[in-house]
């Protein structure tokens, strides 16, 4: 497969044209401001403002029940809010760990609109400098990461049946006064607009922020997309040394492999839920504005036409793209060889709705602000032939979109 032909990105389908009464994309993000009752999403297919609390969900599984069994399934466009069908919907974040509280609501108020359009003139301004402003801590250390790097890749060379671990670390920066997260927000959602971006509660004060290039599980009507993504390359300033990059990811045999774990997990996942399933043979390239993936659209069509895009989500969650596999093996090192909570990083953000449709994606280029923290967070897949010193620099890459949206340059 040629490079030129593997350029390209899934396009899923639009919402139907928005009349003249109707809020747009961008009256949507001016509105947003950050508090433990507003959720912003905005997707490739749409952008939802949400806002008020209605209910509070802790247990997703709970989530058919109050919105397609319980009576509330149904409300008007001021009460109810919609996002394809109307009735009630659910927003929020669901953790790593399946025994932490998932942190999901179902609101007041929804406004939505179409997709946010490309800015005109191409990408957004950078983010105002925010180098002396900040200060920061990698955790763990450079060295602690290669370390643990290291570790897993002498457990992946021995009789474990461990065959790939992602390992994660955390990069906190801290300043007066915090962050600007309607402002970021902005500056995220234009710097990858076929991303997903989003801003919701993620407890007490804190708003977990992000805009992941992964979707995890969309469904509408009986179609259902899954667009799983592993094995990555950052990008490069340079056209040239940009299109190497890319074309060796597209050969590399360890990002194949590693791409293959995760491909396989879900169309095992996903072939028990679908009458007819479609994965292709081989990846294609995804690009953002900092990284090249591997990707790989994953469709079906739902043998129940009941089967949620939750149900789905949770039936795929977690990945081996952010967990490893086996699930439960890669589950233990990460506990072992990772020095902080996780929390909601590669959990699953999204929305949905009581007619079962919703979408899902992987929480990942993200962080959680609160005060003056903000917390970013990225991982790198290890497999048997993983080196300690390109995982770290993946990992690296992997913050910009972040170090982007405060103004900073990139950090080890």
């Amino acid at each position: 497969m040629s490079t030129a032909s593997a350029l390209r990105t899934p396009a899923p389908a639009g919402e139907a044209a928005a009349t003249a009464a109707d809020p747009t994309a961008a009256d949507l993000l001016a509105a947003y401001r950050p508090g433990p009752d507003r959720a912003l999403l905005a997707t490739p297919t749409r952008t939802l403002l949400a806002e008020g609390v209605h209910r509070t969900v802790d247990d997703p599984a709970a989530v058919g029940r109050l919105l397609g069994g319980g009576g509330a399934a149904t409300g008007s466009a001021a009460t109810g809010g919609a996002a394809s069908g109307g009735g009630r919907l659910v927003v929020g974040a669901i953790p790593f760990d399946p025994g932490a509280p998932a942190r999901l609501f179902v609101p007041e108020r929804v406004r939505r609109a179409g997709p946010v359009a490309p800015p005109a003139g191409g990408p957004s301004p950078d983010a105002p400098t925010g180098e002396g402003r900040w200060r920061s801590r990698p955790v763990p250390e450079p060295d602690g990461y290669r370390a643990a790097v290291a570790e897993a890749v002498r457990r992946l060379a021995g009789d474990s049946p461990l065959e790939k671990v992602v390992l994660a670390r955390t990069l906190e920066l801290t300043a007066p006064g915090g962050s600007d997260l309607a402002a970021m927000a902005a500056r995220l959602v234009h710097r990858d607009p076929r991303g997903y971006t989003f801003a919701v509660p993620a407890g007490g004060a804190a708003t977990l922020i992000g805009a992941s290039p992964e979707l995890l599980v969309s469904r509408r009507g009986t179609r259902v997309v899954s667009n799983p993504l592993a094995g990555s390359a950052a990008r490069s300033a340079d056209p040239v040394e940009d299109r190497l990059r890319a074309e060796a990811l597209l050969e590399s045999a360890k990002d194949l492999t590693e791409h293959a774990f995760v491909v396989d997990a879900v169309r095992a996942a996903l072939a028990p839920f679908c009458a007819e399933l479609a994965v292709p043979a081989r990846p294609v390239l995804l690009r953002t504005a900092a990284m090249w993936h591997l990707s790989s659209t994953v469709t079906g069509v739902l043998r129940e036409p009941a089967t949620s895009a939750l149900e789905l989500a949770l039936a795929l969650h977690p990945t081996p793209a952010v967990c490893g596999t086996p699930t439960a093996q890669a589950r233990a090192a990460i506990g072992e060889l990772e020095p902080f909570d996780r929390g909601l990083y590669t959990g699953v953000v999204g929305w949905g709705d009581a007619s079962g449709d919703g979408e899902w994606v992987v929480t990942l280029r993200c962080a959680e602000a609160e005060g003056d923290l903000l917390r970013l967070f990225a991982g790198a897949g290890v497999v048997a032939a993983s080196d300690p010193e390109l995982e770290l620099a993946e990992t690296a890459a992997k913050f910009r979109t972040f170090l982007h949206a405060v103004g900073l340059a990139d950090a080890r």
